[in-house]
């Protein structure tokens, strides 16, 4: 945990410094809600895990400032994690498709040096035959029959040559288009490498940022700050539950479905990591990704791709397997496993656990087993 407090001021002190600007100066995250006409319901900005929290006024007020900015700054490393994960997918296909292009240059190398030498020794065995015009070879020969069964296969010896030739010619030209697509290729992955380095640079500072805030509070702080948190996931997933949206559920996991659910929740206890993929920690889109993969169906890497990919089913008609997307941008996915409940790694700081599917702004649903 990173501590910014400057010698000679308590800690109090700067909590009251960081509350204060917080509540002058806490913006909304863009992920907050979406039209009634586009999403699922879902809990009202400030009542759930939305980066859209409204700070109060009093104590309260003041953790709930808190709150509402380590939300916002969670929330923008869950948008850079998810760039960064898909940054770290293409440089993985792209990297693939260079050691393919290099295998192909080399095999296309070895092909042309053996034409070269077949070529040599075309050309040799030519120069050995004299070069003389057939007039003179029947002039000068002892036996004509010989002679015409030679030049029969000295027709069929220069077909070959030029076959050889122009296989060379077309052995070169594709050399040189693998070239170029390898070059390509490269520029290409040393972009997306940058893009990912970025990403994590981005993801990095807003995590130390969140440490940093939360190391100005008292212990009591902490506690009163946990508590804040509890009880709006409770009024947010009560609030979801309150509208009858699971009045009609009865769907049930797919067999496939029931491996993802029971793959996830045998990781739960473990911590919460960007960009982790298992065994030992995982971030939202790595539990979903190795849950259908353990399940025999591969899905894409990213939450926002998932959301993309996958076919999308509404709320009513959702089965346990089944991935909650979350916030406007996609940022954030869990696993459905019934009962209004799911299991999701939430943050930095956090393991992989159960909590109401309600606490957090539903984008809406996807199912990777449509069948």
């Amino acid at each position: 945990m990173h501590r910014g407090v400057r010698r000679g001021r308590s800690r109090r002190s700067v909590l009251a410094a960081a509350v204060t600007a917080l509540c002058g100066a806490v913006v909304p995250a863009t992920a907050g809600t979406a039209s009634a006409s586009a999403r699922e319901p879902s809990p009202p900005p400030g009542t759930g895990g939305s980066p859209a929290a409204t700070p109060g006024t009093g104590v309260d007020g003041r953790l709930e400032a808190v709150r509402a900015e380590l939300d916002r700054l969670y929330h923008d490393a869950a948008v850079a994690t998810d760039a960064y994960n898909a940054a770290e997918e293409k440089a993985r296909q792209q990297a693939a498709e260079v050691d393919r292009l290099k295998k192909q240059i080399a095999e296309g190398r070895r092909k042309l040096d053996d034409l070269k030498s077949r070529a040599g020794a075309a050309a040799q065995a030519q120069y050995r035959s004299g070069g003389l015009p057939p007039e003179a070879r029947l002039l000068l020969g002892d036996d004509p029959q010989a002679f015409l069964q030679g030049a029969g296969w000295a027709v069929q010896g220069e077909r070959a040559v030029r076959d050889l030739l122009e296989d060379m010619t077309r052995t070169q030209t594709q050399l040189r288009e693998l070239a170029d697509r390898a070059e390509s290729e490269l520029a290409s992955l040393e972009t997306t490498r940058k893009a990912k380095d970025t990403a994590r640079a981005r993801i990095e500072k807003r995590i130390e940022e969140a440490e940093k805030l939360q190391a100005t509070l008292e212990k009591e702080q902490r506690r009163q700050l946990a508590e804040l948190e509890r009880q709006a996931a409770r009024k947010a997933q009560a609030a979801w539950l309150g509208s009858g949206v699971l009045k009609d559920l009865r769907t049930a996991a797919s067999r496939a479905g029931r491996k993802a659910v029971a793959f996830a929740t045998a990781q739960i206890g473990k911590p919460y990591e960007w960009g982790a993929e298992g065994p030992r920690t995982y971030d939202c889109s790595g539990l979903t990704s190795r849950a259908w993969a353990a399940a025999g169906h591969p899905i894409p890497r990213t939450s926002q791709e998932q959301w993309r990919q996958l076919t999308h089913v509404a709320l009513k008609d959702m089965r346990p397997g089944d991935l909650i997307i979350y916030f406007d941008d996609a940022s954030h996915v869990a696993l459905y496993v019934g009962g209004g409940r799911i299991v999701h790694a939430p943050r930095p700081g956090r393991t992989v656990t159960l909590a109401g599917a309600g606490e957090m702004p539903i984008l809406g649903v996807v199912r990777p087993d449509p069948d």
